[in-house]
C-alpha cells in the first residue's frame, strides 16, 4: 500500500469520524452535513453526482444518509474506503449508546433538557438542506410541483411503501417530462473493484437473508439470535431513521429480549446523539448481550447496506448515461426535497416544538446557519446552551 493511499485513508476517517461527532437531527440533517463537506467543501464529487447518490439510497434498502456516506467513501477510496468512511461516522454514537445501556439507571434520561434543545436544532438543520437542496433539484415549476405534491401524500400516508411509491411515480414522471432534454450527466462514479466484485456481492446479500434464519432455528446462540433479527431489519426497512425502530421492536420487546421501558429509554437516548438512528442496534445488543451483542447486532445491521452497496455502484455509470434514467432521476430528486418537507414537519417539527420558546430559538438556529454561513457543530453547541439557559429563566 503506497502512501498516497494511506493518506486517502486516513483523510476519509479523519472527516467521517469529526462528522460522526458533529451531525446531529437525524438522516434528514445528516444529507446536509455530508453535502456541505464532501460536495461543497472537498469536491469529492458534484451536485449532481451527489443528488443521484441519494436518489439510488433512497431505492434500497437500508439506513440511506450511511448509505451515501459509505458510497462517498468507496468513491474516494474503494471498498476499504467504504468501510473507514462507515467506521468514522458510526462509531461515535455507537460508543454513546453502548455506554449509555451500561450505566442505564432509569433517571429518565429521555426526557432531559439537552435532548429537546438537539430535537430543536435538528429543525432549523433540516429547515437549511432543503433550502440549499431545493434551489438546486426543484429550479423549475414541474419540479416544484414533483416536490410539493410528494410532501402532501406523505403528510398524509407516513409510510415506507407510501415514500418508495412516490419515488417510483417521480421517476416515471420525470422521464415523461424530461427524456427529450439535454441533459447533465454529473461526474461518473469512479470505484476500484470490478463488476464481478460487485456480482458476488449481491449473492452474499441473499445468501445471508436466506441462510441465517436457518442456522437461528438450529443454533442455540444468543449472538446467532441477534445476527439473525438484525440483519433482516437491516435487509427489509426502507425510509430508514424512525421506521426501523417499531420493526426493532417487534423483533426484541415481545419475545422479552429487551423491556418495553428499556427500549424506550433507548429510543430517547438515540435521537439524542449524533450519527444514524441505527446505532439504536448498539444499545439493543448491549442490553441483550453486553458489549459482544452490542458489537454483532452492529455489524449485522450495517452489512446488507455494504453487500447492495458494492453490488450496485459498479452498475451505476452505465444507468446514468442513459437519457431515460437520467430524467426519471430528475424527478426522483424533486421527490427527494418533498421528502424532506414532509419529514421537517413530522415528526422533526411535531416532535420538536412545543412553544413560542422552541420557535424562537429554531428561527435562531437556522438564522446561524443559512444567513451567517456559520459551522453547524457551533449551531448545535450555541442552540444547546441557549436552549439551556432560557428553560432555566423561564
Amino acid at each position: 500500500m503506497n502512501m498516497n493511499k494511506i493518506r486517502t485513508y486516513i483523510e476519509i476517517l479523519l472527516v467521517s469520524f469529526r462528522l460522526g461527532l458533529t451531525s446531529f437531527g437525524g438522516p434528514v440533517a445528516h444529507l446536509a452535513y455530508f453535502q456541505d463537506e464532501y460536495v461543497n467543501r472537498r469536491k469529492w464529487l458534484d451536485d449532481k453526482s451527489y443528488a443521484d447518490l441519494i436518489a439510488l439510497c433512497q431505492f434500497l434498502p437500508g439506513p440511506a444518509s450511511s448509505q451515501v456516506g459509505i458510497s462517498i467513501g468507496m468513491v474516494r477510496g474503494g471498498i476499504l474506503g467504504g468501510i473507514i468512511a462507515w467506521f468514522g461516522f458510526t462509531v461515535p454514537s455507537v460508543i454513546a449508546l453502548v455506554l449509555f445501556a451500561l450505566f442505564l439507571n432509569g433517571s429518565g434520561i429521555q426526557d432531559a433538557v439537552w435532548i429537546s434543545a438537539l430535537k430543536v436544532v435538528a429543525v432549523a438543520v433540516v429547515a437549511h438542506a432543503i433550502m440549499n437542496m431545493g434551489k438546486k433539484l426543484t429550479p423549475d415549476r414541474p419540479r416544484i410541483t414533483i416536490a410539493v405534491l410528494a410532501s402532501l401524500v406523505l403528510l398524509f400516508y407516513q409510510t415506507a411503501l407510501a415514500q418508495i411509491t412516490i419515488i417510483l411515480i417521480a421517476a416515471f414522471i420525470g422521464v415523461y417530462l424530461f427524456r427529450k432534454q439535454d441533459l447533465p450527466e454529473g461526474q461518473d462514479v469512479e470505484l476500484h473493484y470490478k463488476k464481478k466484485t460487485g456480482i458476488i456481492s449481491l449473492i452474499l446479500f441473499i445468501a445471508f437473508l436466506i441462510g441465517t434464519p436457518i442456522l437461528a432455528s438450529t443454533a442455540s446462540s444468543v449472538y446467532i439470535t441477534i445476527f439473525d433479527i438484525f440483519y433482516r431489519v437491516g435487509s427489509i426497512v426502507f425510509g430508514g431513521g424512525h421506521v426501523v425502530l417499531p420493526l426493532l421492536q417487534a423483533e426484541v420487546v415481545p419475545n422479552g429480549l429487551v423491556s418495553k421501558e428499556l427500549f424506550l429509554a433507548g429510543y430517547g437516548a438515540t435521537q439524542a446523539v449524533p450519527g444514524p438512528m441505527f446505532t439504536f442496534s448498539s444499545y439493543l445488543g448491549t442490553i441483550i448481550a453486553s458489549v459482544p451483542g452490542a458489537i454483532v447486532a452492529t455489524l449485522a445491521m450495517f452489512l446488507p447496506s455494504f453487500f447492495l452497496l458494492v453490488g450496485v455502484l459498479p452498475f451505476w455509470n452505465q444507468l446514468r448515461k442513459n437519457n431515460n434514467v437520467r430524467a426519471g432521476l430528475l424527478g426522483v430528486n424533486a421527490a427527494v426535497v418533498g421528502i424532506l418537507l414532509a419529514a421537517l414537519y413530522d415528526p422533526i417539527w411535531t416532535s420538536a416544538i412545543e412553544s413560542n420558546k422552541d420557535i424562537a430559538i429554531a428561527i435562531g438556529s437556522f438564522t446561524l446557519l443559512y444567513h451567517w454561513k456559520k459551522p453547524a457543530w457551533l449551531v448545535v453547541l450555541v442552540t444547546v446552551i441557549a436552549y439551556i439557559g432560557v428553560s432555566l429563566i423561564v
